[in-house]
């Protein structure tokens, strides 16, 4: 029976690769009104609402739940939706959700993104005090300083704020005594799917520090954080989670963020991404997307060639502080000093002599650094 269901809302190709959008406490799906629909462009999205919000029944949680009760509501929609294994992104409890399906049910995940969210959620008593609160006074007070907790200041969005208010107060506190029990931190290191990790750096109830503790504990993880989000990050800064999702969803955290810092060094790649902003995000996206993650990645030329093309296009185009970026790019995929000096040779005659003579300048000096930190 459909009742019996999540109430959720599809979008997309049915044949495409399925992603579930899990939503935060207090919410609907609408908190993913802003990145569904361009992430429906390449994947089938199933986007639910937790059990009293949005269209989902109230009764379909109890008191004294658990997160493991709310993924096995999640794994029974995909079911009955036909969808056996699927890519997987939620904020906050919809985040633990996806945590706990990563630890109970691996088989079932393609790739898990955790939004504002935490392994924990600074331990039981506050959660207990909330659910009390609701179960006595109902929603008023807590939703009352939703804004607060949700948005920066000056931002809101009135649709979130509304389902706030209208959530069923009983399923509400049901979903505190789950947020209550659960702590996964111990079994973090037992993640396998590839998982990235997105914080809000204005988010006060899932500080950043959260994500970097899971971060830390899963293999293999990335963590992205966004600058001027708070807890809602989906709302408040869609486009920047729109192209942590992308990436994500095209594989590039394995493949192009990967090939990214083995060429250019974390400590480059750290502070481009320090320096992200909502404006630059979808460029971010593209370069780790698609530089990084479909050409760097093609097999028909291995790295050291494609040094060797890109040192020489730099220099053509007079790109100089790149160059002295992929001159350390260059060493680390294997050139010698001598081959980069007959690369920049070769330009000489190709580009010209000023452009070969200007790269000469900006090559010695990077390779004499090198040699300085090697010493």
């Amino acid at each position: 029976m459909t009742d019996r269901l999540l109430h959720h809302r599809t979008e997309g190709s049915p044949s495409a690769p399925p992603l579930l959008l899990g939503p935060s406490l207090g919410t609907s799906y609408a908190l993913w009104d802003a990145v569904a629909p361009e992430l429906s462009a390449s994947h089938r999205v199933i986007r639910w609402d937790l059990p009293g919000h949005g269209g989902s029944a109230a009764d379909l949680i109890a008191p004294g739940a658990t997160v493991a009760d709310l993924a096995a509501l999640v794994l029974a929609l995909a079911d009955a939706l036909g969808v056996e294994r699927f890519a997987y992104a939620g904020v906050s409890l919809g985040g633990a959700v996806g945590l706990q399906l990563a630890v109970d049910h691996p088989e079932r995940l393609s790739s898990l993104a955790v939004i504002c969210s935490s392994a924990h959620f600074n331990g039981a008593r506050p959660w207990e005090e909330r659910a009390a609160l609701v179960r006595r006074e109902g929603l008023g007070a807590v939703a009352a300083t939703a804004e607060d907790r949700w948005f920066t200041a000056g931002f809101t969005v009135p649709r979130l704020v509304r389902d706030h208010r209208e959530a069923d107060p009983a399923a509400y506190a049901a979903c505190c005594d789950a947020l209550a029990a659960f702590d996964l931190r111990d079994r973090l290191p037992s993640i396998g799917v590839p998982t990235l990790l997105i914080a809000g750096r204005e988010d006060p109830a899932t500080p950043p520090a959260h994500l970097r503790e899971i971060a830390d504990a899963v293999p293999g993880s990335a963590l992205a954080e966004i600058p001027g989000a708070s807890h809602l990050a989906p709302a408040q800064c869609p486009e920047a989670v729109l192209a942590a999702l992308r990436t994500q969803l095209s594989g590039a955290p394995g493949r192009g963020m990967e090939v990214r810092r083995a060429v250019l060094g974390d400590p480059h790649v750290d502070r481009a991404q320090a320096r992200q902003t909502p404006f630059t995000a979808r460029f971010q996206d593209f370069i780790s997307r698609y530089a990084w993650g479909e050409i760097w990645t093609d097999p028909t030329l291995s790295r050291r060639e494609r040094s060797l093309i890109t040192l020489t296009a730099l220099v053509a185009h007079g790109h100089l502080d790149e160059l002295a970026l992929h001159v350390r790019a260059a060493r680390r995929n294997g050139l010698t000093p001598e081959e980069i000096g007959a690369v920049l040779l070769q330009t000489a005659v190709y580009c010209g002599v000023p452009a070969a003579n200007a790269a000469f300048t900006v090559a010695q000096r990077v390779l004499a650094e090198e040699d300085s930190a090697g010493g």
